[in-house]
């Protein structure tokens, strides 16, 4: 069924579902969403699948117009959404009749926003996903982001009877200053203890040279032990690159999956969808963590994931 028709772009809004597995090592990023949890819990409140294709909308959002009733829900960062420019609330289903505008305003905190739709976003899969990968120019839609003019479907509705809230204790708050726990290495031994004790006590700017496959970050120089070079190997989602100009290299989902920087640590699994809400001149702190600590704290997180659908608040329209 017809969906919606785009308006106006804004600034980069794709369609992601959770990521392409398993063709890494054939060159191929993972890709998808880069807050997981704000996706998941989008999925949920409007009834579907947590892996179902959303859209996902990047500090500026786009005006789309309904072609069909429908339910939606938006979460992640708060970008002032309205329909019809009337103000509407984040983390809840929403009712959309055909005609309908949704339009975005100023961000409130936060980088990007998802917007779910009741039985998913339809685009072929590709390689397994529907997430799309722009440089790469395939998924998603068309292997772009959305433009306007766009005609976005989607799968027949799921058979939500319901609508729902989430707990605001589930709710997370996004901040421009973040501690980001990593797990040091696997190059660590690359570096000065003078290095890593600098990485551990500064503070890091996010500059404008960030999106979806890396983030570039201003500050501290992290000094290298002299004439260390290293082969190119595998480079996962999180790793924090440090080429010779000392300056930090956050490496983001639509990354290459290989790289000759060495990486000084690697950001826990559970952090990087807290990382994929960071925006131009937010601030990063980077506190280590065990990788003993790092799997125990991984599989809190999953378990919230995973009960989340059970702790939703049943709503009237």
């Amino acid at each position: 069924m017809k969906l919606c028709k785009v308006i106006k772009q804004g600034f980069f809004t794709t369609v992601q579902d959770l990521e392409r597995c398993g063709f890494q090592r054939y060159g191929v990023p993972i890709s998808g969403a880069m807050d997981t949890y704000a996706f998941v819990a989008a999925n949920l409140l409007v009834g579907n699948e947590p892996n179902y294709a959303c859209l996902e909308i990047t500090l500026l959002g786009p005006e789309v117009e309904f072609l069909n009733d429908i339910r939606i829900a938006i979460t992640g960062a708060a970008l002032s959404p309205t329909i019809n420019s009337e103000k509407v609330a984040c983390w809840q289903t929403l009712q959309i009749c055909k005609g309908d505008v949704l339009s975005f305003g100023r961000p409130q905190g936060g980088c990007r926003t998802y917007v779910a739709v009741s039985g998913g976003v339809d685009v072929p899969v590709v390689l397994d996903s529907r997430s799309t990968y722009v440089r790469g120019g395939f998924g998603g839609f068309r292997g772009r982001q959305l433009k306007a003019g766009d005609i976005i479907d989607a799968y027949k509705p799921s058979t939500l009877k319901s609508c729902f809230l989430m707990p605001k204790e589930l709710i997370p708050r996004y901040s421009n200053e973040l501690t980001i726990e990593v797990v040091l290495g696997p190059q660590s031994d690359y570096f000065t203890d003078r290095g890593l004790e600098m990485f551990l006590s500064s503070i890091y700017t996010v500059t404008n040279e960030s999106d979806r496959m890396g983030y570039r970050l201003d500050g501290a120089k992290v000094e290298q032990k002299d004439s260390l070079d290293m082969v190119s190997d595998a480079v996962p989602v999180g790793a924090v690159q440090v080429p010779r100009s000392g300056k930090l290299i956050i490496v983001m989902r639509d990354a290459q999956t290989t790289g000759g920087y060495p990486k000084i640590a690697v950001v826990a699994t559970f952090d990087v969808s807290r990382l994929g809400q960071a925006k131009p001149n937010d601030k990063i702190r980077f506190s280590k963590i065990s990788s003993s600590k790092a799997r125990t704290k991984l599989l809190e997180y999953m378990k919230t994931l995973s009960q989340m659908k059970g702790k939703l608040i049943e709503s009237k329209m």
